[in-house]
């Protein structure tokens, strides 16, 4: 039976390599990319290529989405803010917050499902990372789908998915190596291209959901604390 076509949002992170391994699982593959000025875009870039190519997907879209960075308000876009030093406990909504990114992606994810005719969106998005980011919440994405039924034809149904908006780093982690995901292939540093830093919050999630899982991270890294 052939396999319904799903658009799967990869930014060559490790959260949207296990989104695209579970997509894999029950669906055709489209991947859909945003470069929007960030300070890694080479790096993710070359991420996005490469789990493309582990997964044989051929239908593919690279957005340039240079304006993000005209916006500004992002440690990730403008590099005159810093990217801050990891603060796993914080609960305000951090710097590296690029304002209603996800509502721009999902957004021309919705267009291109509609004229392709995926049934299915998949983001990675995950609520332990959202530090106050509004957009990576169950609640918004479940508004999102309501946006979708009300703002496309009549006869289009898409539905955004997010498979991991509740798990743990850990757990993440652990369904990586289930599925045998390139997690080798992934970047997820906020402000390094070369080496991971360590030390930001993308970084530190990542490496802390590593050390709780027992496994080692295969990219390579400035330094590796311990994070609890």
């Amino acid at each position: 039976m052939k396999k319904d076509l799903a658009v799967v949002l990869v930014s060559g992170g490790m959260d949207s390599c296990l989104t695209a391994a579970i997509a894999h699982l029950s669906h055709q593959l489209a991947f859909l990319h945003l470069n929007y000025g960030q300070r890694t875009e080479k790096r993710e870039r070359k991420a996005f290529d490469d789990i493309a190519e582990f997964y044989n997907v051929k239908k593919k879209l690279i957005v340039d989405a240079g304006y993000f960075a005209k916006i500004g308000s992002s440690s990730l876009t403008d590099v005159n803010i810093p990217v801050s030093k990891a603060d796993l406990y914080n609960t305000n909504i951090p710097k590296s917050y690029v304002p209603f990114r996800n509502a721009n992606i999902l957004a021309i994810a919705t267009s291109w499902a509609e004229v392709i005719g995926a049934k299915k969106i998949f983001i990675g998005a995950v609520e332990e990372d959202s530090s106050g980011y509004p957009d990576c919440r169950s609640s918004f994405f479940e508004a999102f789908n309501r946006v979708i039924k009300e703002g496309t034809k009549p006869e289009t149904v898409i539905e955004v998915v997010a498979p991991l908006i509740s798990l743990p780093k850990r757990e993440i982690v652990e369904k990586i190596f289930d599925l045998n995901a390139p997690i080798g292939l992934t970047w997820s540093c906020y402000q390094n291209e070369d080496r991971a830093c360590g030390i930001c919050d993308s970084c530190a999630l990542r490496l802390r959901g590593f050390q709780q899982a027992g496994k080692t991270d295969p990219i390579p890294y400035i330094t590796q604390p311990l994070y609890e």
